[in-house]
């Protein structure tokens, strides 16, 4: 069996955020389960149609989580009613339009949204992935060179190269910073940066 080195090599990509990821929701009540998924449904889709007026286009539209659940009185014994909720992603790729997007949903959904966070993003494009994949690769490579110099051999051909770990195999970005706004929606900037791994296994010479 030909000798080895396996070495796993980290990258990154940094790039400047480009777009606002909002995460809300609809939540409401109502006496009985149907009535409140009906009122949640409605309501989340007026949300949704509201930011599609605001130019958010469907493939930046996403509904996530769906969920109803029984609401008691203070003795915790009897059913009152229940709380029928979704939520909801939007990615707004104009920055200065997110003050009148939150207003416009607001409008649609009324107390029953709930804005749960509003967060900067970026496009892995094709360019950033494989920047992050150049660097996770030397990395690798530096790593597996001092091992193999300390056993006093050489790197010899590539054998296999795996990205990722057991269970996520594609380069992913790291968490933003949280977009700052005050009365006049301004977004803080900073870096964003896209991440991979990649095991690399060479034949010693």
């Amino acid at each position: 069996m030909t000798d080895h080195v396996e070495v796993t090599g980290h990258g990154a990509h940094h790039v400047v955020p480009d777009l606002v990821i909002v995460r809300a929701r609809v939540q409401c009540d109502a006496r009985d389960v149907a009535s409140a998924l009906t009122e949640s449904s409605n309501r989340t889709a007026a949300a949704l149609q509201a930011a599609s007026d605001h130019g958010v286009e469907p493939r930046d539209r996403r509904t996530d989580d769906v969920g109803i659940h029984p609401r008691h009185d203070q003795n915790g014994r009897k059913v009152i009613g229940y709380t029928a909720y979704q939520a909801f992603r939007l990615t707004v790729r104009d920055r200065d339009r997110v003050g009148d997007l939150l207003q416009a949903l607001a409008g649609a959904a009324g107390d029953a949204l709930a804005v749960d966070g509003i967060e900067m993003g970026a496009d892995q494009t094709a360019d950033a992935v494989a920047s992050a994949r150049d660097a996770a690769f030397a990395d690798a490579h530096t790593r597996a060179t001092q091992f193999a110099r300390l056993a006093g051999t050489e790197l010899g051909k590539v054998i296999h190269i795996h990205e990722g770990g057991p269970d996520d195999n594609r380069p992913r970005p790291m968490m933003a910073r949280s977009a700052s706004f005050d009365a006049s929606m301004p977004i803080e900037g900073g870096t964003q940066a896209i991440t991979t791994t990649v095991t690399v296994r060479w034949a010693l010479t």
